[in-house]
């Protein structure tokens, strides 16, 4: 049972020393009830971390001291996987925060299948040998976007530093001062470049970058030509930069690779109201660029990985450089890539998650956000919709503004609102506008609204939970 709050030193440190040991609650009957059938090892989990939050409690207020509610508390908190579904009501596509593109369903189940029992990773079936894990993507890849060969790491981050790192460790690096991007958490090209072991040689000014600059930089140590997908942000007004087509002539004329730092990796023309144009895979290596690097989990809708294609013989240096066993990927994500890549071969792009969201005509999102006013009304909540504008996320399409409906309530508390809505059994993540709680339609699908309803109606004050 609980102990009575006491704000003063004394009866602070009597509370303290009054907390029960984890063998003391195995033995309380009003516990009994609680642990019935729970593994040994989990209630003594769930004993310490209760006794840890009431400490913790006492030490930060004074009270009150330990009850039994905490054990209901830590039981429930064990049982809840750390990492779990949630509910995108933000309008962003590509939530970096929200593990960015779903995966389609012929990919998920070959996850499925491939994780339960044991695969031909690296195991040639022909040959009877040990083969290459990257042997299920290569031709797909190659084939997608007209390279001569291709590799997978874990992320784009670390493609580009094992390029760089393979390609032009101790050389110079020539790259435009308008495109020394910060990407996600903080971490910068430039940076990135420092720990790869190029020397970084910026040339042109933030806003204009001509040829010319490029061509006065290359020299005996220059090792690449590299041009940066700008991430997050977009130059506008008096501006000019050089193409990848115009790069990749100069870096032939003097005998100087190109190398592209796609970032969002689009394998496909993306279409939808309000999508901006974006440089295609196949277009940058048709262009001339000599190495192409680009993201598995934006636009081309696939798992966290890096993809890296381009020209045989620097594909070569970069799969037999130490760090490609330190960046490699593991089996279930070769399995989603692979059933990713495969839509795409064979003209199913439009099964794709992030295609399907972005693709979503303003109608059905404004129909959607109807529906899901319908179901709070039933319920007793009172919103509003309206058009609203949303984003596709990842870095890619900066200034892209993805046409989208919402349902808008208006409480006195909303950032109190949002935390009782990720509280809630699925979290649902929503965000504040000029003050009102917003839930974008467009990344819910039809038979999640039932679910955000409830969950909304459980985070109302005064309602039940």
């Amino acid at each position: 049972m609980g102990a009575p709050s006491n704000s003063g030193d004394g009866g602070r440190n009597a509370l303290l020393r009054a907390l029960p040991s984890v063998e003391q609650l195995l033995r309380r009957p009003s516990l009994e009830p609680l642990l019935s059938g729970v593994p040994r090892a989990r209630a003594v989990a769930a004993l310490r971390l209760a006794v840890d939050r009431a400490r913790g409690r006492l030490v930060a207020s004074g009270g009150p001291g330990f009850d039994d509610a905490d054990v209901r508390h830590a039981l429930a908190t064990l049982a809840t996987p750390g990492l779990r579904p949630v509910l995108n009501a933000t309008g962003v596509v590509l939530h970096t925060n929200l593990g960015r593109a779903p995966l389609a369903a012929s990919a998920v189940a070959r996850v499925a299948e491939v994780a339960r029992g044991y695969s031909n990773l690296e195991y040639d079936l022909d040959e009877g040998e040990r083969g290459s894990r990257y042997a299920p993507l290569v031709g797909l890849l190659r084939s997608l976007t007209g390279a001569e060969d291709a590799v997978v790491v874990n992320n784009c981050a670390g493609a580009v530093l094992l390029v760089l790192a393979a390609l032009a460790a101790g050389r110079e690096c020539v790259v435009s001062r308008g495109e020394l991007v910060e990407i996600g958490g903080g971490f910068r090209v430039p940076e990135v470049m420092k720990q790869s072991g190029a020397k970084l040689v910026e040339v042109g000014t933030t806003n204009r970058t001509r040829l010319s600059d490029y061509a006065a930089a290359l020299g005996p140590e220059t090792a690449l030509l590299v041009k940066v997908h700008r991430s997050n942000f977009a130059l506008v007004g008096f501006t000019e930069e050089v193409e990848v087509a115009e790069l990749s002539a100069l870096g032939r004329a003097r005998g100087v690779p190109v190398f592209q730092d796609l970032g969002a990796g689009a394998l496909a023309p993306l279409k939808g109201p309000g999508s901006s144009p974006e440089l295609t895979v196949a277009q940058a290596v048709s262009a001339g660029a000599d190495v192409v690097a680009f993201s598995g989990d934006k636009l081309l809708g696939g798992p966290q990985a890096g993809v890296v294609v381009g020209r045989s013989a620097l594909i070569s240096r970069i799969k037999a450089h130490p760090l490609m066993r330190a960046l490699r990927v593991d089996k279930l994500t070769v399995a989603a890539l692979e059933a990713t890549l495969v839509l795409y071969r064979d003209g199913r792009a439009d099964e794709v998650p992030v295609h399907r969201l972005l693709a979503q005509p303003p109608e059905d999102l404004r129909a959607r956000a109807v529906r899901l006013q319908g179901l709070l009304a039933g319920r007793g909540v009172r919103a509003r919709v309206a058009s609203v504008v949303g984003q596709v996320g990842g870095g890619a399409m900066p200034l892209a503004g993805l046409p989208s409906s919402a349902c808008i309530l208006t409480l006195e508390k909303p950032e109190a609102f949002l935390e009782r809505l990720r509280a809630g059994m699925p979290p649902v993540i929503g965000r504040i506008t000029d003050g009102e709680v917003l839930l974008d339609v467009r990344c819910l699908e039809e038979e999640e609204l039932q679910a955000v309803a409830d969950a909304v109606t459980a985070a109302i004050p005064g309602n039940p939970p």
